[in-house]
């Protein structure tokens, strides 16, 4: 078990992006702003993008997009373990799955529109890039 330093202010940092590598920076920065109606930052460049926001509702200082040749997206259902994934929180799966898909987002699981007696509170999508991602009911 892992143990949580007991002095206030004794930590080793505090999270400031979650990056993700893709071919595109751009295209995912765009996708996912959006998505989450966050702003892409001015001072981006080809190989670099990130999102900004009032006080980020994200929880962590950004979600940046990092250029990368040998980036390969996971598969779905992959067989090995995924490094990362994100739970975006939905009020309803029907308008979230038709937001998702219309702004460029692949269903993965499952593959049909949530019928309206959906019982399963959450869907997987797969970004532009290939991350997969799931909306989720609160």
């Amino acid at each position: 078990m892992t143990q949580v330093a007991e002095q206030p202010g004794s930590t080793a940092g505090r999270l400031g992006s979650v990056v993700l590598d893709c071919p595109d920076p751009l295209e995912l920065a765009q996708f996912y702003s959006a998505l989450l109606g966050l702003e892409i930052d001015e001072n981006g460049d080809e190989d670099w993008r990130s999102l900004t926001g009032p006080g980020s509702s994200l929880g962590f200082s950004t979600l940046a997009f990092r250029r990368s040749e040998e980036y390969v997206p996971d598969t779905w259902p992959g067989t090995d373990a995924q490094d990362l994934h994100l739970d975006l929180i939905v009020e309803d799966l029907s308008s979230g799955h038709a937001t998702v898909v219309a702004l460029g987002a692949e269903p993965l699981d499952p593959l049909d529109p949530p019928p309206a007696d959906n019982a399963r509170g959450w869907r997987i999508y797969a970004d532009p890039a290939g991350h997969p991602f799931r909306i989720c009911l609160e």
